[in-house]
């Protein structure tokens, strides 16, 4: 081989070994975020949500202020709502509901869909969170549906941090959440931060990969461009971390002519520990690229 060629072909050699670096570093991040999830039983907090939709002149239609109290169960997390305040426009005064997914009148279209989205969105079921789990690469299951690339360290709150980079193996297949396990694909592409030292998820940001398909637009006056998804995480305990701040904006066209914009976001805080016992070990064994 002459130099020329083995110049050419270094940097190909080294995207290679980053690329597999950075697969690394998310496949231990999942095993021991999945270990994790046990221990994540033993503590109770509060989720305070917050969604709104917003008419294309800027104002208000609708906004919902949810309040659960989270509680460890041996499947999945108890979530009960504690508190519920809702505002609507008729005209140009916001009035008051106390009930999600009320409707003032039979063509309310913005009762259901702001109801339908935040449960979707912040009370998916078999979740540890109510986060769906096809938002984030963050389980082994995942993983599958991402190809990973290095893109380099960043210290977060004095800790240093991995950040890997991530894409959709396929593309273009599907783009609607409700859509991606028929498809086998996801939708999102982004950059997730990965704690060095324990090798949890820090923070992790995503962007629509694919638009919405040409056919749904067409056929069913349908279209969504979305802002993406955020996920910060705050550590609890030694290899104990939960989602603390997840949001999300998009823009929602409908039936030729229903257009708004969406915002939620979700807070967690409040933490303590319960009386559950259980014993969990991780794997901290560091890569570096």
């Amino acid at each position: 081989m002459t130099s020329r060629s083995l110049f050419l072909c270094l940097p190909l050699a080294l995207a290679a070994q980053t690329s597999e670096d950075a697969t690394a570093i998310m496949t231990k991040m999942a095993a021991n975020f999945e270990r994790s999830l046990e221990a994540r039983r033993q503590f109770v907090y509060e989720q305070k949500v917050r969604s709104s939709l917003v008419r294309t002149n800027g104002e208000v239609s609708r906004v919902e202020r949810r309040q659960y109290l989270v509680t460890p169960g041996p499947a999945e997390t108890e979530k009960k709502l504690t508190s519920f305040q809702g505002l609507y426009r008729q005209g140009g005064t916001m009035h008051p509901y106390d009930k999600p997914g009320f409707q003032y009148k039979g063509t309310d279209l913005d009762g259901g869909l702001l109801s339908g989205l935040t449960d979707d969105l912040v009370n998916a079921k078999n979740t540890r969170d109510g986060i769906p789990r096809n938002l984030f690469p963050l389980r082994a299951g995942e993983l599958q549906h991402y190809r990973f690339s290095w893109k380099g360290e960043a210290t977060v709150n004095g800790r240093r941090a991995y950040e890997i980079a991530f894409e959709p193996v396929r593309k273009g297949a599907c783009s609607l959440v409700d859509d991606e396990e028929e498809c086998g694909t996801r939708a999102w592409r982004g950059v997730a931060v990965v704690d060095v030292e324990e090798l949890q998820p820090v923070r992790v940001y995503t962007e629509q990969a694919a638009s919405v398909p040409w056919g749904i637009r067409f056929f069913l006056g349908t279209n969504m461009r979305q802002s993406g998804f955020s996920l910060s995480f705050v550590r609890v305990a030694e290899n104990v971390w939960f989602p603390a701040v997840y949001g999300t904006e998009f823009r929602f066209n409908a039936l030729w002519g229903y257009k708004r914009t969406v915002t939620l976001s979700l807070e967690s805080s409040g933490f303590h520990k319960t009386d559950v016992n259980s014993s969990v070990q991780y794997n901290t064994a560091g890569v570096t690229p």
